[in-house]
């Protein structure tokens, strides 16, 4: 499988030396069309809409200072979610976010015995809810893997610990998560 290039997305290609050019509606139209998914990386990671919208300008500012260096390896979309999702560990590691290394003695729980949340169909906005109520870490943790679609090891060196501490604080956000659901 080959690696995309310009002339596989021409659109992304037009928008891009568009923006390079300093047209600003280019500018606008890439804001606009990525800016309410970020936004919501931003949410789900920091869970405070103030925060959210700031890192996504900041984000944004990124994006638009660091076009050039744009290759078009991946997607424009996931090029600039890399940047949202490290500007919000950023944010997250400045709030001190606490991440437990994973003992020699301490228990995991057996592969077989995690919940399987599409069994149980939940609510939507019952697990956001949930969610909310985790802490950094294991939002982090949990947002990373389900919604981002990062591996534990990805995970691992994006917040600079372990693959193992990254697949305890999972296993543990769905524990937390779990009883959060169990009383709403």
């Amino acid at each position: 499988m080959s690696t995309p290039d310009r002339e596989d997305r021409p659109e992304e290609r037009a928008l891009v030396e568009d923006c390079l050019a300093g047209k600003r509606s280019a500018q606008s139209a890439l804001y606009e069309r990525y800016a309410q998914a970020m936004y919501q990386i931003c949410l789900r990671m920091l869970n405070a809409p103030e925060e959210a919208e700031d890192l996504l300008q900041e984000a944004f500012v990124d994006v638009f200072s660091h076009l050039q260096s744009y290759r078009f390896e991946s997607t424009l979309g996931a090029w600039i979610k890399r940047i949202v999702v490290n500007r919000c560990i950023n944010k997250l590691k400045s709030r001190k976010l606490q991440l437990v290394e994973l003992s020699n003695h301490e228990p995991v729980l057996p592969q077989g015995h995690e919940t399987d949340f599409e069994e149980q169909e939940l609510k939507i906005n019952r697990i956001k809810s949930a969610m909310k109520a985790l802490p950094d870490g294991y939002r982090s943790v949990m947002s990373l893997y389900l919604f981002e679609g990062y591996d534990h090891q990805e995970i691992g060196e994006i917040l600079g610990i372990s693959e193992e501490t990254s697949k305890s604080q999972y296993s543990r956000a769905r524990v937390r998560l779990k009883e959060l659901l169990s009383i709403q």
